[in-house]
């Protein structure tokens, strides 16, 4: 490699993670902002790439587990400069919400008095409202039709049945079977080509990585007592296994942290509610959950575990299918399978809104209205989320400042 090649690849590199560093600091909004995002920067303003290569990237993203904004910001980093620009994309973009939600958890754990329990409990109703956004949206989205809505229905019923991740994992696969049975449909005819500096070679060690790790980790965590391995076990779990996009790692994550005993159900959704207030992607919820992880490791060293883990299987995925994507989405087979896992998404979410979300939250009327009030800001008066939040964890705190008061 010559001396210019090395200062293109370099300079390349540093115009990406400004770019993304950008991006993370100022997308609001949650996943589909981001795409809106991205498309506003890569497509119209700097033209990496075209309008229909970009739209096919995001249906990759769409297909695949993991969060799929931060999967698209991965892929146009490593397409416009390779690993390292992959790798510098993903640490712009997600590095200044996680830092924010790790000085979070912090200063949350010293909170006290009526301010501190107010504030926590605005911050659990506000979640209310944006997993309810969630599954109105995706239900919309994703259910359109009755095969699909019965899909999403049978998913609720199997996790109430089977708690824990078994229930879940139990939906999506019977959600896939009854999507190969009642949701095909015509393959698209026009499939676009993109040109990833990715071999075959190196897609088909992805996957075998990926696969590996999700079969083997639960076995060393099972059979050792490092909660290190645990830990990394269950946040790669947790990022595996998220079909339809970075709200449904809620019920997942709760599973492996709140469940096990690891983080309580309070601070958990305390957490979640901040996170909607943050830029960037909703993964770096993980940072905070990492951070306050009991017993440890946690603080930093937890923070960063987790927040590696839970992304991992998502780029590895990605990179796996990237040398085979173009072929694979033509066939109708493999778009039913996903139309009927991601039906059945809906209902492990639209589950996850009873329990823990609103049984946690929802606790009398004044609860159940400044809930209700944000669920309207978002859905009919579409303010984003970040305003919200503010609006709702407001609230909550007037609220318990009343109540204490005419105590």
């Amino acid at each position: 490699m010559t001396q210019q090649t090395v200062t293109e690849t370099t300079g390349r590199v540093g115009e990406v993670f400004k770019a993304f560093l950008l991006l993370g600091l100022t997308s609001f909004g949650g996943p589909i902002a981001h795409l809106g995002y991205f498309r506003t920067e890569f497509v119209e303003r700097r033209r990496w790439l075209s309008d229909q290569a970009y739209a096919d990237l995001v249906a990759l993203c769409q297909f695949l587990p993991g969060p799929a904004s931060s999967q698209v910001g991965f892929a146009l980093g490593l397409m416009r400069a390779g690993a390292w620009g992959a790798a510098a994309a993903w640490t712009a973009f997600t590095l200044p919400s996680a830092i924010v939600l790790v000085l979070f958890a912090y200063w949350a754990t010293m909170m006290e008095g009526a301010i501190s329990s107010g504030l926590i409990h605005g911050l659990k109703t506000v979640a209310v409202a944006i997993v309810a956004h969630a599954v109105w949206g995706m239900a919309r989205t994703l259910c359109p039709d009755l095969p699909r809505a019965a899909i999403a229905l049978v998913a609720v019923w199997i996790v109430v049945m089977l708690s824990g991740p078994l229930g879940q994992v139990t939906a999506i696969l019977v959600g896939a079977l009854a999507g190969m049975i009642c949701c095909r449909a015509r393959a698209e005819s026009h499939v676009s080509q993109q040109c990833f500096p990715v071999s075959r070679t190196a897609g088909s060690i992805a996957l075998g990585l990926f696969l590996l790790l999700l079969a083997v980790l639960p076995l060393l965590a099972w059979g050792t007592t490092s909660t290190t391995l645990k830990i990394f076990d269950a946040f790669y779990r947790a990022g595996a296994l998220v079909f339809g996009g970075g709200h449904v790692v809620l019920p997942l994550l709760e599973v492996e942290v709140v469940q096990t005993g690891w983080v309580s159900s309070d601070a958990f959704l305390t957490g979640y509610g901040a996170a909607q207030a943050v830029p960037g992607p909703l993964f770096t919820f993980a940072a905070y959950l990492g951070s306050i992880l009991e017993p440890g490791p946690n603080g930093l060293a937890g923070a960063s575990l987790a927040l590696l883990a839970i992304f991992l299987p998502g780029f590895l995925l990605l990179v796996a299918v990237l040398p085979f994507w173009s072929a694979f989405r033509q066939l109708s087979g493999a778009q039913a399978l996903m139309r009927g896992a991601n039906a059945a998404v809906v209902g492990i979410l639209g589950a996850a809104l009873y329990q823990p979300v609103w049984t946690s939250a929802i606790l009398g009327p004044y609860d159940f209205a400044l809930a209700l009030t944000g669920f309207v800001l978002l859905t009919v008066w579409k303010w984003p989320a970040w305003a919200v939040v503010v609006i709702v964890s407001s609230g909550g705190l007037l609220l318990s400042l009343f109540t204490a008061a005419t105590l």
